[in-house]
């Protein structure tokens, strides 16, 4: 389909780019890769009467150690988070997720930020970020602010992002000791998973993110907690479905999706060691 008519504006600076929100309110929308905002668009289900095109704003692409965390721009392709050696050596989980993400040419083109920004629960990134306790920047008109991974994603594909507010960086805490596992299931490589879990083990912790069980990206705390308190791979996982509610659609039901959750949440805890 062909989206409605629109305007095009493209943003110099990140400056620029929250004037022009704060000039255009919900009309306008940001534009980076592009590839979670034109599908909707299309199919008309978002119909900005302007978009602010952010890809050129190479001050928000980069990948770098800030003490404790990896600080990550907003408009760093996928393809560069997911070769970089800062990130597979210090937050690997995120490296493993973001291959898993579409194909070659999306992981080229697509970002971090727009893909967390989309706030789907049937992407990969979103999951990984809760399991690695991940905090996302952003930036308004009252200035900065720092959220964290469970309060950011609020409901299907709805963000804590207020209309004049663009997400800038994304922190992630260093974990380099870690042991941790993707599991995705989907029915080709490229698709959008049916099911997926992303798990962290350190010394202490566990971090446990899924994907596609719930109406937003979400965490298993049930899981987290059996992990730390000493149980088996198998008798934590038993608990991944645990209050969430799955959606129902041409892929799986909800009782599949269940079972999934738990038999990819087993075996993410295995290879991490539990």
């Amino acid at each position: 389909m062909i989206p409605v008519a629109f305007d095009y504006e493209r943003a110099t600076s990140t400056d620029h780019a929250l004037s022009l929100l704060a000039e255009h309110g919900d009309e306008a929308k940001l534009l980076a890769g592009g590839h979670s905002l034109l599908p909707l668009m299309k199919y008309r289900l978002a119909a900005p009467a302007v978009v602010v095109d952010i890809g050129r704003l190479t001050d928000l692409s980069y990948i770098r150690s800030d003490g404790e965390v990896l600080a990550i721009g907003a408009l760093t392709r996928h393809r560069d988070v997911e070769i970089n050696d800062l990130v597979r050596s210090e937050v690997g989980l995120l490296a493993a997720a973001t291959a898993k993400v579409g194909d070659p040419q999306v992981r080229h083109r697509g970002t971090l930020g727009g893909s967390l920004a989309h706030g789907d629960p049937a992407s990969d990134l979103p999951a990984a970020l809760i399991a690695l306790r991940g905090t996302l920047i952003i930036q308004g008109p009252s200035g900065i602010r720092e959220v964290a991974a469970d309060d950011f994603f609020t409901g299907f594909l709805e963000t804590d992002l207020g209309d004049d507010e663009m997400l800038t960086e994304v922190r992630i805490p260093k974990v380099p000791n870690a042991r941790w596992s993707f599991q995705k299931f989907n029915r080709r490589a490229q698709d959008w998973a049916i099911v997926g879990a992303a798990v962290m083990v350190g010394s202490d912790s566990c971090g446990v993110g899924l994907v596609n069980m719930d109406s937003r990206p979400i965490r298993a705390m049930g899981v987290e907690a059996a992990v730390v308190s000493g149980a088996s791979a198998t008798d934590a996982a038993a608990t991944a479905a645990d209050g969430l509610e799955p959606p129902t659609d041409l892929n799986a039901g909800v009782d599949y999706r269940c079972h999934l959750a738990r038999v990819l949440t087993r075996r993410g805890l295995e290879e991490s060691g539990c």
